[in-house]
């Protein structure tokens, strides 16, 4: 699977490549600087406007072939996650764990009534005259 993520990868950044560089070639509407590669030449090998319709589908075809590998590098994320040397900065994290309260049998129960309080409070020491 590692493999094949691989090739989507490679396929990934040839489409983006080539994308760029179509973009680049194809002139604007109304921008007549596109004669110096041959769109304004009529007998050339596309004809008239053939270079203009090829330039635009083939980037077409990139855009889809960038997109498709898009997905399919996600689909790989999500739902085969690779495994790495190390593991991730969370994975390596000791586990803490909340330590047992021991059960104290002899523990007093302290009584909530105001009469128990006054009982159980400590009295205050005597300051010597």
């Amino acid at each position: 699977m590692e493999i094949l993520s691989k090739f989507v990868y490679v396929v990934m950044l040839l489409s983006a490549a080539g994308i760029i560089v179509l973009v680049l070639l194809q002139h604007g509407k109304g921008a007549d600087m596109g004669t110096g590669f041959g769109a304004g030449a009529s007998g050339s090998l596309f004809g008239a406007s053939g270079s203009a319709n090829f330039l635009s589908r083939t980037t077409g075809v990139l855009a889809a072939v960038f997109f498709v590998s898009t997905l399919a590098l996600a689909w790989f994320a999500t739902n085969h996650p690779t495994k790495s040397i190390g593991g991730g900065v969370m994975q390596n994290l000791p586990v803490q764990t909340a330590p047992a309260v021991p059960a104290d049998p002899a523990a007093k129960v302290v009584p909530t009534t105001p009469q128990a309080d006054k009982a159980a409070a400590p009295k205050p020491a005597e300051i010597p005259k």
